[in-house]
């Protein structure tokens, strides 16, 4: 039996029911949310992993700026020493070079 997907699909009372359907699905969203206060962000909660560990700590590290003797590859964008520069012109380090 062939099937014409350019028709319209449905009459009026589909109209009413997927709007119904929309209010019913917003209204369970606001609720959802209000029930868990305020220090939570909905988009958290819908993104939230089953098995991921929380964990509130601070990374304590020294970032030190690029040294004289440092480059920055243009391939990879990694920091690597002067000896490791495969290609002074295009500024790429051995590995990306092989």
């Amino acid at each position: 039996m062939a099937r014409d997907f350019d028709a319209p699909r449905g009459g009026d009372g589909d109209d009413v029911l997927q709007e119904q359907s929309l209010e019913s699905l917003k209204a369970q969203r606001v609720g959802a949310a209000a029930d868990l206060g305020d220090d939570v962000d909905a988009l958290e909660t819908e993104l939230d992993l089953p098995d991921a560990e929380v964990r509130d700590d601070e990374l304590a590290l020294r970032v030190l700026p690029r040294q004289a003797d440092e480059f920055t590859c243009t391939s990879c964008f990694l920091v690597h020493h002067r000896s490791q520069l495969a290609d002074v012109r295009r500024a790429v380090c051995s590995d990306c070079a092989a």
